[in-house]
């Protein structure tokens, strides 16, 4: 192992210790949090944002950001919903033009942003208004019900007790730990978020990589508008509203540098579970909304503060 896997994993070691004493926390002071129904809660809302925050990770490691995620989840879902209701498609093929929609977005960012020489944060800014209308388009700015044959995805699976949905997410956070720590493409993005001029004077073409981080990003949240619509049982045009900011969150807590460059998709996972359990523990303390994004937030700067603090180091 060298250095810098060493270090990342015990970055990551220390990420989930958080998680366990917050776990804890909760536990002693509440007297229904440690329990199945609340496990049952957390484990339904892990999918989505777990698949959306493994897109954000790899932007975010490329040096870019995605202020589109939240608004592609509801164009996925609103696609699957018009697919089904409105053109009478089976469910198969509906998720199929769901997350096209997904990937059509994200290459649409990816291919501004790297061969238009956009910024990213303007382009996503741009498509976080274009799909969020695109998606009360395709539902008549009505919540449009798909049945229960989507919702089959978010069931638990009697024999092994999580739902499809989580445990798609979880090969998804596996398969994207091995591509980023052992494949060319996750050391060129890397290089590419560490230093882009450095990696463009080694001879890497950088164009096709940020294409691809925000194609996949787009996927991944076209895949979350899956899951989500199987949570819900619906698609609804307002779904996934302040994604993005969560995702980001969760990146940033499990350790990814807002910088570029550094970041562990393990880490952000953890960080996932962190917010998850934050808000579903405060929620049980009795803690009001507004209250909630106030502790949340006050998190989200700790955690970029720590990075800063590191970074210098």
């Amino acid at each position: 192992m060298n250095i810098q896997a060493l270090t990342r994993f015990i970055e990551e070691y220390f990420i989930f210790i958080s998680l366990l004493l917050l776990v804890a926390f909760f536990s002693l002071s509440t007297d229904h949090f440690f329990s199945l129904p609340t496990l049952t809660t957390i484990m339904n809302q892990l999918p989505a944002l777990t698949v959306v925050t493994i897109g954000m990770t790899l932007v975010l490691i490329s040096g870019g950001i995605d202020l589109s995620v939240g608004a592609i989840v509801a164009l996925s879902g609103g696609v699957i919903g018009a697919a089904i209701a409105q053109f009478g498609l089976s469910l198969p093929l509906a998720i199929i033009f769901g997350m096209t929609a997904g990937l059509l977005a994200g290459f649409l960012n990816g291919w501004l942003s790297s061969y238009g020489k956009l910024p990213a944060f303007i382009v996503t800014l741009g498509m976080l208004e274009s799909a969020r209308g695109l998606a009360y388009m395709t539902t008549n700015s009505q919540t449009v019900y798909i049945g229960s044959s989507i919702q089959q995805l978010a069931q638990p699976i009697a024999f092994i007790g999580v739902s499809v949905s989580l445990l798609v997410a979880l090969l998804l956070v596996i398969a994207s730990h091995f591509a980023l720590t052992r494949t060319v493409f996750g050391r060129y993005v890397i290089a590419i978020g560490t230093n882009e001029t450095a990696a463009k004077m080694s001879g890497i073409d950088t164009k096709p990589y940020i294409l691809a981080v925000l194609a996949l990003s787009g996927l991944l949240a076209g895949i979350g508008g899956v899951m989500n619509a199987a949570y819900l049982g619906s698609a609804d045009p307002n779904a996934g509203l302040g994604l993005e900011l969560a995702a980001i969150a969760a990146a940033v807590i499990g350790g990814t540098s807002l910088l570029g460059g550094r970041g562990s998709i393990i880490g952000a996972f953890i960080g996932v579970l962190i917010i998850s359990v934050l808000q579903n523990g405060l929620a049980q303390l009795g803690v009001s909304e507004p209250s909630k994004r106030l502790i949340t937030g006050a998190v989200i700067i700790i955690a970029v503060l720590i990075d800063r603090w590191r970074t210098k180091e």
